[in-house]
């Protein structure tokens, strides 16, 4: 079983270095759906992966300084107490039946989420644009820093719930919210925050003694060589062809979290 863990962190790891789709949303369904891994237990051990599998594309984006600092401090000045408020609100609850429907449904929802963030990324990314060249777009700027506070705070509750999220949707939010930011940067600093999330998100969870960190070595032992192959071949790769079969994948299992 060991074998098979570290051979899933490999090829999750692939996907994600192919597609830039966030390890969260591909690794909990499959240690749900194929492995059994209890439902507590496979979110809580994936906030973790996903914050280790992400660091190595911290530090690349850090060295060409592709990474908005102010902009990661808004998005954490929400993230952070909304991840804060759920913990405590799990630890409240003394149903574990109470808790793996909570974190079901949530997980369903988010993956449903995340897959309308990768099948309409460019058309977002487009009229994101369009609105940035607005000379209107100027009176809803002094609002922005706001608005990023609280869509932080509910991305902050939806990845503490279900590990997923951090990724596609925190880079859907910073394109709407800033237009203007190019690609590259939106990127650095979503992957910044998502690892800085996911960190607190996990050392929340092993509080609650739900992180198996046995597993966890052996899908960061598949999943390092696997990004770093993927990223390698990821950009010989067009996203149109690699986006909307994901997109279709984390449909179809939000569908089966949602409805199962």
């Amino acid at each position: 079983m060991d074998l098979y863990y570290t051979l899933a962190g490999f090829v999750v790891g692939l996907l994600v270095g192919l597609t830039s789709i966030g390890g969260g949303a591909l690794m909990t369904p499959v240690l749900i759906v194929v492995f059994q891994v209890p439902l507590v237990t496979a979110v809580s051990t994936d906030l973790l992966y996903a914050a280790i599998t992400k660091c190595g594309g911290v530090v690349n984006y850090y060295r060409q300084k592709m990474i908005n600092w102010h902009v990661v401090a808004l998005m954490l000045a929400g993230s952070l107490p909304g991840s804060w408020m759920t913990l405590n609100y799990l630890q409240q609850l003394d149903d574990m039946v109470q808790i793996e429907s909570l974190i079901n449904n949530v997980l369903g929802v988010s993956l449903l989420l995340t897959s309308l963030a990768v099948f309409f990324r460019s058309r977002i990314q487009r009229i994101s644009e369009t609105v940035g060249a607005n000379t209107k777009y100027r009176n809803i700027v002094k609002f922005r820093p706001l608005i990023t506070v609280v869509t932080g705070l509910g991305l902050g509750a939806l990845v503490t719930l279900s590990s997923v999220g951090a990724g596609a949707l925190g880079t859907a939010l910073l394109i709407i919210c800033y237009p203007r930011m190019k690609m590259p940067e939106i990127v650095g600093t979503d992957l910044l925050h998502a690892v800085i999330l996911t960190s607190v998100a996990g050392v929340g969870h092993y509080s609650m003694g739900s992180i198996d960190f046995n597993l966890l070595m052996y899908l960061i032992i598949g999943s390092l060589p696997g990004v770093f192959i993927g990223s390698h071949y990821g950009v010989k790769l067009s996203p149109t062809l690699m986006q909307p079969i994901m997109g279709v994948v984390l449909l179809v299992i939000g569908g089966h979290f949602i409805f199962s």
